[in-house]
């Protein structure tokens, strides 16, 4: 791999339209500054940038609901998560905004310049405008009935229900969010990147030139690239954001796609007179920490506009993470089900490190994972307290009894060791190579291997009962625990930085680097540490349990909220309802549909043909789970096509009181065409 000068770190930005929560810690922040504090351990010039997105529909939406303005909504929570990424220990260099004027002139500088080069198409299109309220209306602003499965509360871009990816054209019986009213059809101008432009270079530059990014992410990129690419809008009528910097644009702004990733080069213009340097120069890495949500907008549509603009360069990995659930259920925002960090922070003082190494621990890095509160509490207490703290507590309490505090000279070594020594250099090996993989819980693990070395050692050799009569050998053994001691201040460094910086006081040490790292000379004899306390402390089941009912609580008023039964439609005849054709089928195969996230391809076997029927169940359902499985099925649905798929029919499902769809079936096996009645 190429030797770099620098490195540029970003974040993800998060929206500011609501508070941090672990899925957010998990999914990007901790890994970017696991990652950032492992430079800085090895001398590199890096940045971290990051801040709030404070344009685009949500924050609207938040402001209307709430009857506030946009930027009362965005100063409130930018206030928030500032706070609470600084008392979590996430080092950025710089937590900026998007409201500043510094990304105004930024983003205005960026869009002219491609303007300029004639990069963009401009076109005219009929959008739904809003007469009462004297606007065009952003997708999330048109509600209406779904078309696919008859939900009446589907946004103009998606139904939330059966995952379907919508037009507004698409609903039925569209209505404005603003005033409720039926928005009417206006032509509007509007201003679009050709990404079809660029698909060849992207191709050669994401599949030839980068294999070795992640398989989620490298996988997506392709699903996407095999599709073909469309140009895509880069303004959209609204009155909240950076304004569209040409004439004739009134009423117009950059959308949030296009003006949000430019944040990152208006924050490092914010942070350094020296910008140019982190975003120009060819010697400079430039890694993007994001959600598996951003990976398109990451590594497909930023770089087409860098690219277009011409100057800049090119990210050289996007190490993105999947997403974390909670307790076996989807982190949902509006349902309040999540842990959010400024909670965590007030309710577990002290203990940041012990939620940075649980979320670690689990990091879904390749596939979704889930936090359970039993878990963390383990993993603090049976790790954390009982691997790494008892190392550490017993080899200073010890050097403390024995040698008032020094450091003991070593004598002679034997095999044992030796073999602890070598093994010191080959986990600091070990966990370089996993950090230089973007494999943060591999990282973490081989780290910890270091404290179970140390465990080891010392419960092998027993000073405690040779120092009676063999007191030589026991300062050779202190002298060795010692050095594993200050070596764990900087393998787990990057990873528990605050109970580090506790133990680095202790040993009475500072100045280390990743260099240093697996030396067994740092703590020389007669150098002095201080009397220890414990370096963490455990984790009560009453904690837990209350953190549980907390879950139940919120689980039980989201349910009872659901629970409202849904008012009966209006009477249908015999004969319309006979006209219904409903009857037995059996799944063959069953595939995700590609840049969805719910929808699935199920061909089934009807007893009268064999079929394609889309479903927005993938949220519920693993594919291979519905192989051989029997379903009812609408046979006679008029068919239509969704992502381009025509579908012909549609499943029976039931939805519970958390808006689980369950398939209805019949309790026993029937042939498949059999007719429901």
């Amino acid at each position: 791999m190429k030797n770099f000068k620098r490195y540029l770190i970003t974040s993800a930005l998060p929206y500011a339209n609501g508070p941090l929560h672990i899925g957010h810690l998990a999914g990007v922040y901790v890994p970017s500054d696991i990652y950032t504090r492992y430079l800085r351990l090895r001398g590199a010039d890096v940045i971290s940038i990051c801040g709030s997105d404070e344009h685009g529909v949500p924050i609207t939406l938040k402001a209307r609901n709430e009857g506030v303005t946009p930027k009362e909504v965005v100063d409130r929570y930018h206030s928030i998560n500032k706070k609470a990424f600084e008392d979590f220990g996430i080092a950025f260099d710089i937590y900026s905004r998007t409201s500043n004027k510094v990304h105004y002139n930024t983003a205005s500088e960026f869009f002219l310049k491609l303007y300029n080069k004639g990069e963009f198409i401009e076109k005219t299109t009929e959008q739904y405008y809003d007469e009462e309220a004297g606007c065009f209306l952003a997708d999330r602003y048109i509600m209406g009935t779904c078309p696919n499965c008859g939900n009446e509360n589907a946004y103009g871009d998606q139904c939330e229900k059966c995952g379907t990816s919508l037009s507004p054209n698409d609903l039925i019986n569209p209505h404005s969010t603003i005033s409720g009213s039926k928005p009417v059809l206006r032509e509007t101008k509007h201003w679009y990147l050709p990404l079809d432009k660029y698909e060849g270079w992207l191709k050669k530059w994401i599949l030839e030139d980068h294999k070795e990014w992640k398989t989620n992410v490298y996988g997506q990129c392709k699903s996407w690239l095999d599709q073909g690419l469309q140009p895509r809008a880069v303004s959209r009528d609204l009155d909240w954001g950076v304004p569209v910097p040409v004439e004739g644009a009134a009423g117009k702004v950059l959308y949030v796609w296009f003006d949000a990733p430019i944040g990152y080069i208006s924050a490092t213009k914010e942070l350094t007179p020296d910008w140019e340097k982190y975003w120009k120069d060819p010697d400079t890495r430039m890694i993007h920490f994001i959600g598996k949500d951003n990976i398109v907008f990451h590594c497909i549509i930023f770089p087409a506009m860098l690219k277009a603009e011409g100057t800049f360069i090119l990210p050289d990995n996007v190490p993105a993470n999947e997403f974390l659930n909670l307790e076996n259920d989807k982190i949902s925002t509006s349902r309040n089900w999540a842990v959010w960090l400024h909670e965590y922070l007030e309710e577990f003082p002290g203990k940041q490190d012990s939620l940075r190494y649980a979320l670690c621990s689990n990091a879904p890095e390749t596939k979704d994972n889930d936090f359970t509160w039993k878990d963390f509490q383990a993993r603090n207490n049976n790790e954390l307290v009982a691997i790494l703290g008892n190392f550490v507590n017993r080899t200073l309490v010890l050097t403390g009894n024995y040698y008032g505090g020094e450091v003991p000279r070593r004598g002679k070594t034997g095999e044992n060791d030796e073999s602890v020594i070598r093994e010191m250099a080959q986990i600091r090996n070990r966990v370089e190579t996993s950090l230089e993989s973007f494999r943060f819980r591999e990282a973490l693990k081989e780290a910890m291997n270091l404290a179970r070395l140390g465990n080891k050692y010392l419960a092998d050799s027993e000073p405690w009962k040779l120092v009676k009569t063999d007191p030589e050998r026991v300062k050779t053994i202190l002298n060795i625990a010692l050095q594993i001691t200050a070596n764990l201040t900087i393998v787990l460094e990057p990873f528990i930085p605050f109970s580090m910086e506790k133990l680095r006081g202790w040993i009475n040490a500072n100045g280390f680097t990743w260099q240093d790292a697996g030396r067994d000379d740092l703590l020389l004899p007669g150098h002095t540490i201080r009397k220890p306390e414990l370096l963490f402390e455990k984790i009560e089941d009453s904690q837990i349990a209350g953190q549980i009912e907390k879950l139940a609580a919120t689980k039980k008023s989201n349910e009872t909220a659901a629970a409202k039964v849904v008012p009966s439609k209006g009477p249908v005849t015999f004969d319309d309802f006979s006209r219904v054709d409903i009857r037995t089928a059996t799944v063959l195969e069953a595939e995700k549909v590609p840049k969805t996230t719910k929808l699935l391809k199920l061909k089934i076997d009807t007893g009268l043909d064999v079929r394609i029927i889309v479903s927005g169940i993938a949220e519920y359902y693993e594919p291979a789970s519905l192989i051989g499985r029997q379903i009812s099925i609408v046979a006679n649905l008029e068919p239509r096509k969704i992502k381009g798929i025509e579908s012909k029919g549609m499943i029976l499902m039931a939805e519970d009181s958390d808006g689980r769809l369950v398939i209805v079936a019949p309790s026993e096996k029937t042939g498949n065409g059999a007719t429901i009645k």
